[in-house]
């Protein structure tokens, strides 16, 4: 079974241009391409050696891939204030005020390097645990859920702005983010 690219109704967005975000898209929808150029090919290919560089490959691909997906939904419906229920009342129990998280999760994203700063869900203890992913996929912390992901990497910012100004992209994610899309992950 083959994936398909995922559709979003992203509004107009502010900080970050329609330019960007359908350029972003266009990324996004390669990395489901190779995604499936790559499983098709491993079903092809007996040599071992090529066999292990795919399935390396394989797991940025998906992660390019299942990231965007997450990344992509945060804005569809246009911006939204997160509401009181289980998300704030974790935020406010781990943090203290949204505020808190807030400035918390943009230093998650300063991190030097290409990734993505992500917040998870730790089901198994019930709060939110925040991590910096090298490249798609170095880094995923197991067995926890995606809440919120921010794309580090340059081609989500670099059309709207240079990298000495990525705190403005950052700035620009959170006041475009759709928290009722975040919060019903939780």
């Amino acid at each position: 079974m083959k994936y398909e690219a995922k559709t979003f109704d992203i509004p107009d967005l502010k900080g970050i241009s329609s330019l960007s975000i359908n350029e972003h898209l266009k990324l996004y929808q390669g990395y489901v391409k190779h995604v499936n150029h790559i499983r098709e090919e491993l079903e092809k290919v007996n040599d071992s050696y090529a066999k292990s560089e795919m399935l390396r490959r394989m797991g940025f691909e998906f992660g390019g891939m299942r990231n965007h997906e997450y990344y992509f939904a945060q804005f569809v419906g246009g911006a939204k204030e997160l509401s009181d229920g289980k998300m704030l009342q974790m935020i406010l129990k781990q943090w203290g005020s949204l505020e808190n998280f807030i400035e918390h999760f943009k230093s998650v994203a300063m991190t030097r390097g290409v990734g993505w700063a992500m917040l998870y869900l730790d089901r198994q203890s019930d709060q939110l645990v925040s991590a910096w992913v090298d490249e798609q996929h170095f880094g995923h912390l197991a067995d926890l859920d995606i809440v919120l992901g921010i794309d580090m990497w340059e081609h989500s910012y670099m059309l709207d702005y240079p990298p000495s100004e990525k705190t403005k992209y950052i700035e620009a994610v959170f006041e475009n983010l759709n928290w009722e899309v975040v919060a019903s992950r939780v």
